[in-house]
């Protein structure tokens, strides 16, 4: 099943190694973990969403997701501190391979119009960013059992701190990049 976890080990890591001369193998780039969280403005008054989308997200992470309160009271919002505004799950290990499987192989290619994922969503540190406009790109999700269509936000995180080993090392795991102009 984790096809993406063995060619980044038998193929992407000599590749990386001799792209960059790295002699350390503790300094291969390496995915760390990958966070996929939603914001949940309207959480705060309508429970059932906010559950809904706390399910919706269990089911195509295979782990439980968590709400998350608001870390400070924004009153142009209404929001108070301790309100539920948002939920996120946090992948690690095989949970981490089998969802960037799913996500590279089966969700991104049911993206309408899908040209590719935008490599401006690198933050400088080797870790990637990007949106998608909303679940029922993965097949697990039930189209009749959503309340109402969101979106959320894949942050892949890795060991590196540069955004071109990282870029790289996504590329040649499969990660579907727009052509064009890389980072750097």
């Amino acid at each position: 099943m984790f096809e993406v976890k063995e060619k980044y080990t038998n193929e992407v890591k000599p590749k990386l190694v001799e792209e960059f001369d790295i002699k350390n193998p503790m300094l291969i780039p390496a995915l760390e973990k990958i966070v996929v969280s939603a914001g949940v403005g309207e959480g705060t008054k309508d429970k059932k969403f906010l559950q809904s989308v706390a399910d919706t997200l269990t089911i195509i992470t295979g782990q439980k997701a968590v709400i998350t309160p608001a870390k400070k009271s924004v009153a142009g919002f209404k929001v108070r501190e301790g309100m539920p505004v948002g939920v996120k799950v946090t992948l690690r290990g095989e949970y981490m391979w089998n969802f960037l499987q799913k996500l590279i192989s089966v969700a991104l290619p049911r993206v309408r119009d899908f040209k590719g994922v935008n490599r401006n969503g690198f933050d400088g540190r080797g870790n990637f960013n990007f949106g998608l406009t909303e679940q029922l790109v993965f097949t697990e999700v039930n189209y009749d059992s959503i309340i109402k269509v969101h979106g959320m936000n894949i942050n892949i995180s890795t060991t590196t701190d540069d955004d071109k080993q990282a870029e790289k090392m996504l590329e040649l795991i499969g990660f579907p990049f727009t052509k064009g102009k890389q980072n750097g």
